[in-house]
This record gives structure tokens, sequence and C-alpha cells, in this order.
């Protein structure tokens, strides 16, 4: 991958760590994200899954705690990667996904349990990080 030096000082992107075993057992061996985040429990990407099944079926305080553990196992990935606490975390890069869908997921399960600055706090971190990933996910 190639990174291209940030003319306008800030910090150069981050990229989490793939995790090819995780999206494999998704997707050949049709895992549950359950079972894939008791494997994988830093893997973000299976608990916004588990966020967004559990919003779509009415469990709203499931789906915050769900997106809560995922963003904040996320964040720990991030900063061993070498991200300082701001900067682009790219929506095209895979492994970056499922912090971002975890912070939208966050967002949008605050905002349904009507807690405001943490809704518009998670929606600015995600747009401040990925104006494509805000674009994906704000709808």
């Amino acid at each position: 991958m190639t990174t291209h030096k940030n003319l306008l000082g800030g910090p150069d992107p981050t990229y989490l760590p793939e995790n090819e075993e995780a999206y494999r057992l998704l997707g050949e061996e049709s895992r549950s994200p359950a079972e894939v985040a008791a494997k994988y429990p830093t893997f973000s990407l299976a608990w916004a899954m588990l966020a967004d099944d559990a919003f779509e079926a009415g469990r709203v305080i499931e789906s915050y705690a769900y997106a809560r553990t995922g963003y904040h196992r996320g964040l720990d990935s991030l900063r061993r990667a070498g991200w300082k606490g701001h900067g682009p975390i790219p929506w095209d890069h895979r492994a970056n996904r499922g912090f971002l869908r975890c912070l939208a997921a966050l967002a949008r399960a605050a905002g349904e349990i009507d807690e405001k600055d943490e809704t518009e706090r998670c929606w600015q971190f995600l747009k401040d990080s990925s104006a494509e990933g805000y674009a994906e996910l704000k709808r």
C-alpha cells in the first residue's frame, strides 16, 4: 500500500492490520458474529455486525453495548497501529471498516436513547476520520 506524504502537515492515515482468519470464519465457514467476536475480541467488524443485528431487532441497549465494545477494541487497535488520537482512518481499507461501523452504530444507538452529546461526538468523530465512511454510514 502506497502512503503519500500529507502536504498539509496532518497525521498520516492509519491502517489497521487485517485478520484474514476472522474474515474466513465469517465468510467461508459462515460462523456467527458472536462466535468470531468470542474467538477474536479485537476484531471490530464482528462487534459491528452484532450491533447492527441487535438494532434491527429493536434491542437498542444491546446494540449500544456491542457498538461500544467494538469501538473501544478498535481504539486499542488503532493506537497499536500508531494512531495518536486523530487523523484519517480510511474507509477504503477493509480492516478499518469494522471500527468505523462500530462508531456509526454507537452514534445511532446513542441517538435512540437520547444521549445527544454522545451521538454528536460519534458522528463528528466518524466524519473527521473518514468522510467516505461517514457518507456511507450516515444514511
